[in-house]
């Protein structure tokens, strides 16, 4: 497999920015007075500005020729036929299959995912009905009130994040609870104020055997029968407890009905499947018809990936500006800050659909990448970041591009809050580009010696991505425009995309490890000398 590094297309790019590295957006902008408005892109409701790139046509018109001698065109209907791209696993990849209209058919390996697809969402849209009208009751006839995921990864970062954006949408007079991490205190925070016969735990885990989800499902389970208002009979756990799994006869033995068992597929990566049953606390918070309008923004971006030119093609551009600051600039990390406070969970999503997908050192076909891959992502709800870490962005000596992501309409029409937001969106992206020149800061008069302290030297790239209002259908969009981004970045570097065998060595090494601090007796440790230290300690410390 010929390294991407040693195409024409790729020196093309290097001699390019070799030109182009020390160019000044001022200068970019001076040069064309038209640059704001012709480097834009509108696809469905969401509007995108990369002018304030480093950047000129010519380095477009180089990138999609990487883009072009890479096969994205090719790839990207290889994802949406079925064929198994995932090549580590031996697997299609098929979450757009996730969100195909109900007339439309996908024919993978003998079987029409798109059917079955349809068929578990038609149960979820049965059992969240039921749920939110009060027929669903819990075991002593009362009705749920509390909805408690239990997952962990894309199992639980995609439906707290979903929820989070759309809790204005979200059904008041119920409750909803998240719990992830095997620290016991989050399941105890989750359940610790809740009525036991008026919560509902959904446990999502695709093969019903991860230790951390299942930890906490088990301690849920023993909240529930054990607890002081426990309801003391194992046929409780049925009415209290589903799950989402692929293992019908696990769910079983834990307690669950397999009748209230929601399937998904070994196709669909759990950092891309808040969109199926793994969404069901979701659907339940919002409802099917608007939990299906979410699904209609996803495909509405995917059929845009799959046929707008490269160079008009906005997931691609989003991807191709990636490669660009982190191959040829250096830049390590992408900064994701949106300006709604219902998205501040989005960058902890998006760390793990980009970080989990594209943090890979070698390529598909086992041999070593030899440039930068995926980059480390992270970001926090404008306007709090802007008193936090902006200055590092403004003023200190990395290069971060940042992605900011807003909307027309507030959630919440209170006094002038939202042109305040706006405003602070719109000018934290012009200071970024243009910054303080040293003669703009003396002609404030500024003291002399303060003069290189207060100059901002801008030239720092941002996205502006601007929507009409934060919807389910818009979220969908925006969610299905980073994972295509994501994409088109681990097709540029030859990455599979879609495996995470990084995930599990540490996994491995703690099964072998609790057993070692759990045993009464002394263990006979072999880990380095670091590792049996520290074991040593801990054991010796609890007891």
């Amino acid at each position: 497999m010929t390294s991407i590094a040693e195409t024409p297309e790729w020196r093309a790019l290097q001699a390019h920015f070799a030109r182009l590295r020390d160019v000044h957006l001022r200068d970019l902008f001076a040069g064309d007075a038209f640059r704001g408005e012709t480097m834009t892109l509108e696809v469905e409701d969401l509007f995108l500005d990369y002018s304030k790139n480093r950047v000129t046509a010519e380095t477009l018109r180089l990138l999609v020729a990487l883009a072009e001698r890479t096969g994205l065109r090719e790839r990207v209907e290889s994802m949406f036929t079925g064929r198994h791209i995932n090549v580590t696993e031996d697997r299609p990849v098929l979450h757009v299959a996730l969100r195909m209209p109900r007339a439309e058919s996908l024919v993978v390996d003998g079987v029409d995912v798109a059917a079955q697809v349809h068929a578990v969402l038609d149960r979820m849209s049965e059992f969240s009905d039921r749920v939110r009208t009060r027929e669903w009751e819990g075991f002593t006839g009362r009705p749920i009130r509390n909805v408690v995921n239990i997952g962990i990864g894309g199992s639980d970062l995609g439906p707290a994040m979903a929820y989070e954006a759309l809790r204005d949408y979200s059904d008041r007079s119920m409750r909803f609870r998240f719990v992830s991490n095997v620290d016991g205190t989050d399941v105890w925070e989750a359940t610790q104020d809740l009525d036991p016969a008026e919560t509902l735990f959904i446990v999502s885990s695709k093969t019903f055997t991860t230790v951390e989800t299942l930890t906490n499902a088990t301690t849920a389970r023993q909240w529930l029968l054990e607890g002081r208002q426990g309801l003391h009979e194992p046929a409780a756990v049925a009415r209290h407890f589903v799950a989402v799994s692929t293992d019908a006869q696990k769910v079983a033995d834990f307690g669950i009905d397999p009748t209230n068992m929601f399937e998904f597929w070994d196709w669909v990566g759990g950092r891309y499947s808040y969109d199926s049953a793994i969404g069901l606390s979701l659907m339940i918070a919002i409802g099917p018809d608007r939990f299906r309008s979410m699904l209609d923004g996803f495909h509405a971006i995917d059929v845009h990936f799959r046929t707008a030119p490269l160079a008009r093609n906005m997931p691609v551009l989003l991807g191709l500006l990636g490669v660009w600051y982190g191959d040829f600039f250096g830049t390590e990390t992408q900064a994701i800050l949106p300006y709604s406070q219902y998205l501040s969970e989005l960058s902890s999503y998006l760390q793990q659909l980009d970080m989990e997908s594209n943090g890979k050192h070698v390529r598909l076909d086992g041999s070593q990448v030899e440039v930068q891959t995926g980059p480390v992502v992270w970001g926090t709800p404008g306007t709090n970041g802007q008193h936090a870490y902006y200055q590092l962005i403004h003023q200190g000596t990395k290069l971060i591009p940042c992605d900011f992501v807003g909307f027309v309409r507030p959630s919440h029409l209170l006094g002038r809050h939202h042109d305040l937001l706006m405003a602070n969106f719109f000018a934290q992206t012009e200071a970024l580009a243009f910054g303080k020149s040293p003669e703009e800061v003396e002609a404030e008069d500024t003291p002399p010696p303060l003069v290189p302290h207060k100059v901002m030297p801008g030239n720092h790239p941002t996205n502006t991505i601007l929507a009409t209002e934060l919807s389910p259908k818009v979220l969908g969009e925006l969610i299905a425009l980073y994972e295509h981004r994501v994409f088109t970045m681990g097709t540029i570097w030859g990455i599979n995309s879609f495996d995470q065998w990084g995930v599990e060595l540490g996994k491995t090494l703690a099964t072998r490890i609790v057993t070692e601090v759990e045993s009464e007796r002394e263990p006979d440790l072999t880990h380095d000398s670091s590792t049996n230290a520290l074991i040593r300690r801990y054991r010796r410390a609890r007891r």
